[in-house]
């Protein structure tokens, strides 16, 4: 026998079974074979392995220590097997739409969002990543992508989707705190968390320069989904994109700081494939998703903000 050859998966699955129950019979009835195939799958896999995997024990049988190791890795094996083969299964499912968007977006803005999208496509099953690296929407591994930039690939229906903002923002009560004394006593009476990708951004620096430099810098995160839990526990004011406040802002949880400009952020493509889609499900995803875009833009334009 060579060391490195690996017995059949039938004889694995037998001796798996008939020891998960300690008993030949059950784990026939289990596996809808005879005891006798069974008997003869173990003695298989024990002239394979040249050691004895069972002895007997009263009306059923036991493993002995080869066995124990053995079904340790059996089991581990046959575990990876059904978490790969569960995940094909989801792959087959007619309404999966795959949808690629950044985290913060996708936090903030789209994810309170679905519950509706759900109730309007009862059979979608959407599987959502924030991986940014998916850089092409095909028809197997992405159906929609929302990124900073177009993929300018051939195929694709792409257009800006969203235009993002810079905001200052506060806690509910931290906002109240600072409601009622000049924008320049601010700093005495709050501190600033930050978002350390903004410190010296282009499009953000201005900000740290000006209306916020004489602020405590109480910490700095390199994520923007902590910083804005800090941010709701009331720690201190921040500058965060709009879309990733959105249902913060929603639910009353934060507030816009007035006082403070607000700053032009990433224009948002959304990327899908021009024409029939691989399904019915995705091309009314991509719809539902422009309609959104929309709404949203005209609900935030300057003119309905007054």
């Amino acid at each position: 026998m060579s060391e490195h050859r690996i017995p059949s998966l039938k004889l694995l699955m037998g001796f798996e079974s008939a020891a998960r129950h300690g008993n030949f019979s059950r784990a026939a009835d289990e596996l809808h074979v005879t005891q006798s195939a069974i008997s003869h799958q173990i003695q298989q896999l024990e002239e394979h392995v040249r050691q004895p995997l069972f002895r007997r024990a009263g009306r059923g049988v036991e493993l002995t220590v080869a066995g124990e190791v053995l079904l340790r890795s059996v089991q581990r094996t046959l575990a990876v097997l059904r978490s790969g083969l569960g995940r094909i299964a989801t792959y087959l499912d007619p309404g999966l739409v795959v949808l690629v968007c950044p985290a913060p977006l996708l936090h903030g803005w789209l994810q309170p969002r679905l519950r509706a999208l759900e109730s309007r496509i009862p059979e979608l099953c959407l599987l959502l990543s924030v991986d940014e690296s998916a850089r092409f929407v095909d028809e197997i591994d992405v159906d929609i992508a929302i990124g900073s930039r177009p993929l300018l690939q051939p195929g694709l229906n792409e257009s800006p989707f969203l235009q993002d903002e810079w905001l200052v923002v506060a806690s509910v009560d931290l906002a109240g705190n600072l409601a009622g004394m000049p924008q320049e006593q601010h700093h005495l009476h709050a501190d600033l968390i930050c978002l350390e990708e903004s410190l010296t951004g282009e499009a953000t620096a201005s900000i740290f320069l000006g209306p916020l430099e004489r602020f405590r810098k109480r910490a700095i995160y390199d994520d923007a989904r902590l910083m804005l839990d800090a941010a709701l526990d009331g720690r201190g004011i921040a500058c965060l994109p709009r879309l990733l406040v959105d249902s913060s802002l929603a639910r009353g949880q934060l507030q816009v700081l007035p006082q403070y400009p607000r700053l032009p952020g990433t224009t948002w493509w959304l990327s899908g494939v021009a024409g029939d889609a691989r399904s019915e499900i995705v091309m009314q995803v991509f719809h539902w998703l422009i309609a959104q875009g929309l709404e949203f833009t005209e609900a935030n334009s300057p003119s309905s903000r007054g």
